[in-house]
């Protein structure tokens, strides 16, 4: 799961609101919605947050796998591993 908390860290280190995301620089509240919500986001925003920032994508979120993700990847993994068998 993407986690976005590193984003609202740097926008306070950076005295950027959302407001100001919104208003100043045509982020879209549906995006930033989104992002409090954990859902996906364009690697678009991600690099128009980053200009914005000043920063890199790791100083806007990271990546924490699920129990869920977990175990869903390691049944694909063993579906993968019986296809390459045939």
């Amino acid at each position: 799961m993407i986690n976005y908390e590193n984003c609202w860290k740097t926008m306070s280190a950076r005295g950027i609101t959302k407001y100001s995301l919104i208003h100043h620089y045509n982020i879209s509240s549906n995006t930033l919605q989104r992002m409090s919500k954990g859902e996906p986001i364009t690697t678009n925003t991600i690099n128009e947050l980053c200009l914005i920032l000043h920063c890199r994508p790791e100083d806007i979120l990271t990546f924490e796998i699920t129990t869920e993700e977990e175990s869903f990847q390691k049944k694909r993994e063993m579906q993968i591993a019986e296809k390459k068998k045939k």
